[in-house]
């Protein structure tokens, strides 16, 4: 008795602890699904002179549900000491259209969109426990929104 209520609760658990680095992506059938990937990860600074660094990464966006989907927006939240906020970008599908990249992806296809960002880091010590949450928010070709997120980490 007691083992048969302890699989929905497995299940349940196992489906909140995707998210430690997946994409927090959940197919539906009929629906388009995105999954994301950051590379490299971790992320890491490079020293431009002084204080300054470039954070250099690519973020890789794969349809998963079979349907094309249009990128809405793509945003990163940067935490530092233990999920102190330190830095924030978002990029809406506008802004991603302006750097030059699509924001239309085709069914079971792929986006690869690369930045740069550079950022002033006033104390090396930040580098450590740095931390970032990326998202990638769009619509399918039905208007159905989706997202995924993964969190990667900075090092120097």
């Amino acid at each position: 008795m007691k083992r048969a209520a302890l699989i929905p609760l497995l299940i349940f658990l196992t489906s909140c602890a995707s998210g430690g680095g997946g994409t927090g992506t959940i197919a539906r059938p009929g629906q388009g699904a995105i999954a994301i990937q950051i590379v490299p990860n971790p992320i890491v600074a490079h020293k431009v002179s002084g204080n300054t660094y470039d954070f250099p990464f690519e973020v890789v966006i794969r349809e998963t549900g079979g349907r094309p989907v249009e990128i809405t927006r793509v945003s990163a939240d940067v935490y530092a000491l233990g999920g102190i906020p330190v830095a924030d970008e978002s990029y809406d599908a506008a802004k991603i259209r302006s750097l030059g990249y699509a924001t239309s992806l085709a069914a079971n296809g792929e986006l690869r969109y690369k930045f740069a960002p550079r950022k002033s880091v006033p104390d090396d010590r930040l580098f450590s426990g740095v931390s970032a949450q990326l998202r990638v928010e769009a619509r399918d070709d039905s208007g159905t929104p989706m997202n995924a997120t993964t969190e990667v980490t900075v090092r120097r």
